[in-house]
């Protein structure tokens, strides 16, 4: 630390300094024994004094610091600031985590927003879906809202049964046997042909392997199909084409019921 006779223009107190930065004199006392911001000057008559560069890496530290850094990260990132290079280094990290931080805080805002909507669309305050919710949301599920129609045994199911890589496999199947349903649709294939009698089996076997072959779940799926077809979110395109989906299987499924000698809602 530089010694100086008097105080001159080009220093300032750990008062002055406080003052003009909008800080406390405890908080730079702090910055001082932590080693993150020690005065670079000291008076004869023993007043630790600060410069105007400093000042500038007091600025680093309190941005630094307001985008959830620790003193501890801190003391890692600070550089020198001798140079313009130097100094243009550091704002250009402080622009890099403000950037960061935008598109955090924007994720945050976008499932803030979506998760007000969802709680608006349910009938009860229940924080347990809400939980549910916020985890889709952070996963980027974009079905997270498919969530609020379901009870809260098939949302246990779904807790134990599938994790996020696992649950965006067997949507991804799924929505592909609804496209081919679609295609199906299209064409007019009758519900006895032999591609749709194939595709009802393979949603069929989707649903057994959904459920476990637990078939107490069927009827609380069909519960599920109807909520959704009637909900504020019947104007979806995803659910749309669903219930399209569902209107044109359903002779299908029960043409393949029959013949396979099935009853879904044995055991109910």
């Amino acid at each position: 630390m530089q010694k100086k006779g008097n105080i001159t223009d080009d220093y300032m107190t750990v008062g002055e300094l406080a003052k003009k930065m909008g800080t406390t004199v405890r908080t730079l006392q702090y910055y001082d024994k932590e080693g993150v911001l020690s005065p670079t000057a000291e008076s004869e008559g023993g007043r630790r004094l600060y410069t105007y560069k400093d000042m500038i890496k007091f600025h680093q530290i309190q941005s630094l610091k307001s985008l959830g850094f620790s003193l501890d990260d801190i003391k890692n990132k600070l550089i020198s600031l001798d140079t313009p290079a130097e100094v243009a280094k550091v704002l250009d990290q402080q622009a890099l985590y403000i950037q960061e931080k935008i598109q955090q805080l924007t994720s945050s805002l976008k499932a803030v927003e979506a998760l007000r909507t969802e709680v608006l669309q349910m009938q009860t305050v229940d924080f347990k879906k809400y939980a549910d919710i916020i985890v889709n949301l952070q996963m980027n599920n974009e079905y997270y809202w498919l969530i609020k129609h379901f009870d809260n045994d098939i949302l246990d199911h779904l807790r134990s049964r599938f994790d996020k890589e696992s649950g965006g496999v067997f949507m991804e199947r799924f929505n592909q046997l609804n496209n081919k349903a679609a295609d199906l649709q299209k064409n007019n294939i009758p519900p006895e042909d032999d591609k749709v009698q194939a595709l009802v089996k393979e949603f069929w076997d989707m649903v057994i392997e959904f459920t476990n072959g637990d078939m107490s779940m069927i009827s609380k799926l069909v519960e599920f199909k109807d909520d959704i077809s009637t909900s504020s979110d019947s104007n979806n395109e995803w659910t749309k084409k669903q219930v399209n989906v569902n209107e044109y299987l359903q002779p299908a499924f029960e043409l393949y019921f029959q013949k396979a000698g099935i009853n879904p809602f044995e055991g109910e």
